[in-house]
């Protein structure tokens, strides 16, 4: 890979005209007749269903990082929740962001803040990543997986089931807010942690990259935001690591400890 091409990528067209629909239509969820409380209602719930169960403690703690493990049912429960927010399929997810760990900061790393907000926030999506061609190297825990390959193949299929049940159950305003504004939302507050949190904030360790704890962050991401406490102890399930850093997916995965669905919890050693 050249630095040309790790600087300035083609453009990633179905991504791109894919993300400006899904905000646009978003906006019309809006206008008068597509509002009312029990859809923002179901967008919030999808939200914390979508990007707290699935990406946050699904996608990223569990399974990315394996800082703890539940039941194979369970895990299978949560590689669906992630796929339902429409971030592409787990693999190609998951080996992303491995990658990211692997490189954070570094030239070939796909949305290294060093290139900028923007570039980190989400200009990176719109552009073919050169990382993608390596994630089968970051993923052969998962790869072979039946579950995890029907999600990679079937992700925006699973969207197109969810927006006719929300249809059935309310009409357009259930779709546009619980599919489209529900999507944007979980979209940038995932992106914050890739730019906001790579430049606001305080850093208590060094982690070898520009990472940062940014509590608006984290409240946002159910506690994502403490992100350089993340990059120093990768393996940790908790990342809010100081009692005023609350980290809303540990008080979950503690919650799942006590049932005895979630054993092997590591936790962060400094």
């Amino acid at each position: 890979m050249t630095i040309a091409k790790s600087i300035n990528p083609p453009l990633n067209w179905p991504t791109t005209v894919f993300m400006v629909a899904v905000h646009f239509i978003a906006l019309l969820a809006f206008l008068p007749g597509n509002f009312s409380w029990q859809a923002v209602g179901v967008a919030l719930f999808l939200h914390w269903l979508t990007g707290c169960l699935g990406i946050t403690l699904g996608w990223h703690r569990l399974i990315a990082h394996r800082s703890f493990q539940v039941p194979k049912w369970l895990e299978y429960f949560f590689v669906l929740c992630g796929s339902l927010a429409c971030q592409h399929g787990p693999t190609e997810w998951i080996g992303l962001h491995r990658h990211h760990h692997a490189y954070s900061d570094q030239p070939v790393d796909h949305h290294s803040s060093k290139r900028g907000f923007w570039w980190s926030h989400m200009g990176w999506i719109f552009r073919q990543v050169p990382a993608s061609a390596e994630t089968h190297r970051f993923t052969r825990d998962i790869a072979d997986d039946p579950v995890y390959q029907f999600c990679d193949k079937y992700f925006l299929a699973l969207q197109i089931a969810l927006g006719l049940l929300l249809y059935a159950l309310g009409g357009w305003p259930f779709v546009l807010w619980g599919v489209f504004v529900r999507l944007v939302a979980v979209y940038h507050c995932t992106w914050f942690v890739n730019s906001a949190t790579h430049k606001f904030g305080y850093r208590s360790f060094d982690a070898g990259d520009n990472s940062t704890n940014c509590w608006w962050v984290a409240l946002l991401t159910y506690g994502e935001g403490w992100h350089n406490n993340h990059h120093a102890f990768q393996y940790s399930a908790r990342h809010g690591l100081k009692w005023w850093e609350f980290d809303a997916t540990w008080i979950t995965i503690r919650l799942l400890q006590r049932l005895g669905l979630a054993q092997n919890v590591k936790l962060a050693k400094y």
